[in-house]
């Protein structure tokens, strides 16, 4: 499949076979294939909880308005976007300095710059520590669901659950917000998949500012 036909038949699908499952394998290829996504200074501040365990998945669905696809698909997955990412002394900070002067795109005199270029560009404030985390974690996000679509499988991301709720049901610590809840599976056969919702044209997408 090639990206034209992923991103066109790609769709948040309502209805998930519940007897077929998605084998671990496939799940962390998935994974590895979304894992290649840019992300700002190559932070990556993005984490996933998955949930394949049907208690676990009910006690989700329960925050997650009640949506059936929640616990009938064979795995939902909980992003975390780490609105701490960007900190001098994280421990994925640190490993990305050391692997960009391994690989020869930075020396190790560039640390207090690249440490303070990270602080000033993400952590000046509450707003962009937010949207360093969201908008990342957003990047990574949509590339699971068209790894997922490229590997056969289908997705169906949810932003309408109970954001505290869902932090204390499941652990979640203060640093990671919770953008998105994702579904993954296979598409239901005995039910009708909706047709392609309409999107934007080019031109109604490029806009100017006098």
């Amino acid at each position: 499949m090639d990206f034209k036909d992923v991103s066109s038949s790609r769709r948040a699908v309502n209805f998930f076979d519940p007897e077929k499952d998605v084998p671990e394998t496939l799940l962390r290829e998935v994974i590895a294939l979304a894992a290649r996504t840019p992300s700002g200074f190559n932070l990556q501040p993005w984490s996933l909880m998955v949930l394949r365990d049907p208690a676990e998945k009910k006690r989700l669905q329960a925050l997650a308005w009640n949506q059936p696809r929640v616990s009938e698909a064979p795995v939902t997955l909980i992003f975390l976007a780490d609105r701490d990412g960007w900190k001098k002394g994280h421990p994925f900070l640190e490993r990305n300095f050391k692997e960009m002067v391994r690989a020869g795109g930075m020396t190790e005199d560039k640390y207090d710059w690249f440490t303070g270029a990270c602080a000033d560009l993400y952590g000046a404030s509450d707003e962009k520590q937010q949207a360093f985390a969201c908008k990342n974690t957003g990047f990574f996000a949509m590339s699971v669901m068209l790894a997922a679509k490229s590997l056969g499988l289908d997705t169906h991301p949810m932003d309408g659950f109970d954001h505290d709720g869902v932090r204390r049901a499941f652990h979640i610590p203060e640093n990671y917000w919770i953008p998105m809840l994702l579904s993954v599976g296979y598409f239901r056969e005995d039910q009708t998949l909706a047709p392609p919702k309409w999107r934007k044209s080019v031109d109604e997408i490029v806009v100017k500012f006098d």
